[in-house]
């Protein structure tokens, strides 16, 4: 009987790190220059411009997103979905680019699109090329 607590009580610890584990990640992407330009997410692999966005729930933004990659890796069609930190349901925001490379600024391929997400809160924008995870980018969107 011991031995049962004993391995419940660790199984419990191991859970609860690992679930704090998966929830610390979510932390707003980081924020840098190209072309004196401010960009949120992982320089040189994915991003957006930052310094033109309205970050408040249900404001229409134009956004461009930026990838870097090579062509192989960067051909396909592109989708990028939203998730709320707290709602497992995710917005398409892109349903379907079909992919033809277009470098702008040092970025290998941009696109253009309505960044619209509904409430404040920490997101996560997940880019897919072909259906597999490309990167992620972590956006704070403050409340009105």
């Amino acid at each position: 009987m011991k031995k049962l607590s004993i391995f419940l009580f660790a199984l419990i610890i191991s859970l609860t790190v690992i679930g704090c584990q998966a929830t610390a990640n979510w932390e707003e992407s980081d924020i840098f220059l190209v072309n004196d330009r401010q960009m949120i997410g992982e320089e040189g692999r994915f991003a957006i411009l930052y310094d033109v966005l309205n970050l408040y729930p249900d404001a229409g933004n134009k956004c461009m997103w930026y990838l870097w990659g090579d062509e192989t890796e960067l051909q396909g069609t592109v989708k990028v979905t939203a998730t709320h930190e707290k709602d497992d349901e995710s917005i398409t925001l892109i349903h379907s680019h079909s992919n033809s490379l277009s470098p702008h600024f040092t970025a290998d391929d941009h696109m253009v699109s309505e960044l619209t997400l509904p409430k404040s809160g920490m997101w996560k924008l997940d880019a897919f090329i072909d259906d597999e995870l490309f990167e992620s980018i972590f956006l704070k969107i403050h409340e009105k």
